[in-house]
């Protein structure tokens, strides 16, 4: 079964590769410019079936697409049509979720630090609510009593590497601690909410399945307390490989085990419930690559820089968060290898890789960045006045631009002029 499975594997992502071969991105990048980020449909399906097959022997599934990954509406209306639900963050989310044909039913909205008024436009729109602190919850709960409300819990366990994408430490600002469970308990009870999920999550790049499975025993233990629950929600952060020889997380022994264990919970709970997960990463990041061209090559005295029309106001993982994005040459990918770091063109220093082997680079050539499906556009910004790049959904054989590059006057919308 395992050759089987890695086999399959194997033929999908070569025609991973047949779909975004260098021909087809080199082309987009003619047709639409650059910079441009550019999606593979047929890949987020892919990822997306892979996970429900994870956790097949689970009686009710409820995959909930994490929209601040990619939030392009084109990219929501693809996982609706797959049966996806979504997980928002802020009332804007929300509404896009809606404008791309969600039903409200399908919808959580999980926002972090926010005030009751939005939270209460939330429920007037009829999504399900989470709210990750005692303060909101009891005033929500005191003026809302009957409408349906999930906690999240931090359960004070780091299930990756990195604490700038770990958020289910102590130190983090998300969730209830474990610690205030009796204190929310007695908020439940001299409200009387009606609490119909319990949620944590942990954070990003889940690194060891036995410290995440760990941190569902904590849940399971929570849940227990509540007797009107409908679904317990396990968060996500699913690890993808970012570079040559990268550790991924193990969705298929992750479900397999995990599924075992909650069967178990519904049993002993006396009623099946539903498990459901918010993967964004996972399903998005590595069908998405960012094309951008060489303005300018560069030698110092110690260091050639490739410089491209791009900068961290398009791309800002690199110099956020230290991730590795694998940088491809495709206007000469057979050339003879040579070391280069590539930089943008942002009055910042907006580095993207420290003396890389890349394919020997010249002006105007194109360079694709992997993984650049999640976190990528939607963090992009405006800084040095630039303008937002355009992107792109490869559907069905062919490029669809789903969002046009902005212009002069989408930098002045905005802005109202004084007569000084």
């Amino acid at each position: 079964m395992f050759i089987i499975w890695i086999t399959y594997i194997f033929a999908i992502s070569l025609k991973d590769k047949e779909r975004m071969k260098d021909s087809t991105l080199l082309q987009i990048a003619k047709d639409f410019g650059s910079p441009v980020y550019v999606y593979d449909a047929e890949k987020i399906e892919f990822q997306y079936k892979r996970l429900t097959k994870a956790f097949s022997k689970v009686k009710n599934l409820k995959l909930n697409y994490a929209v601040k990954a990619l939030s392009n509406i084109s990219v929501l209306r693809l996982f609706n049509k797959l049966g996806s639900g979504i997980d928002t963050v802020s009332i804007q989310e929300l509404r896009l979720g809606l404008k791309a044909g969600f039903k409200p039913e399908d919808i959580i909205f999980t926002p972090n630090g926010v005030s009751l008024e939005e939270i209460e436009e939330a429920a007037k729109l009829g999504v399900q609510i989470n709210i990750d602190n005692l303060s909101i919850l009891e005033q929500f709960g005191t003026k809302h009593p009957k409408v349906p409300v999930c906690i999240r819990i931090n359960p004070h366990v780091m299930a990756g590497g990195n604490t700038n994408i770990s958020v289910g430490h102590i130190d983090s600002k998300f969730g209830i601690s474990i610690h205030q469970i009796p204190l929310l308990l007695r908020i439940v009870e001299n409200t009387n909410m009606n609490i119909n999920g319990i949620h944590m999550h942990t954070g990003s790049d889940i690194l060891d399945i036995d410290v995440f499975l760990y941190a569902s025993e904590i849940l399971f233990d929570t849940a227990k307390n509540f007797k009107t629950l409908q679904f317990i929600d396990f968060g996500s952060g699913f690890k993808v490989p970012y570079k040559k020889g990268d550790i991924e997380t193990n969705i298929e022994e992750l479900g397999e085990k995990l599924s075992q264990r909650f069967n178990e919970f519904c049993k002993e709970y006396g009623k099946d419930l539903t498990l459901a997960f918010e993967p964004g990463k996972f399903l998005v990041s590595e069908a998405g690559v960012f094309l951008a061209k060489v303005n300018v090559v560069k030698q110092t005295t110690s260091t050639v820089f490739a410089q491209i029309d791009s900068g961290f106001n398009h791309l800002i993982r690199p110099m956020l968060y230290g991730s590795q994005h694998d940088i491809l040459n495709i206007s000469n990918p057979k050339g003879r290898e040579r070391f280069y770091s590539v930089v943008g063109y942002i009055c910042e220093t907006d580095t993207f890789a420290n003396n890389r082997r890349i394919s020997e680079i010249n002006e105007n050539d194109i360079l694709c960045f992997k993984n650049a499906g999640a976190y990528c556009y939607s963090m992009a910004s405006n800084y040095n006045s630039r303008y937002r790049p355009a992107e792109v959904l490869l559907y069905k054989g062919k490029a669809h631009l789903i969002r046009k590059r902005e212009t002069f006057d989408d930098i002045l919308n905005n802005q109202v002029e004084i007569v000084l």
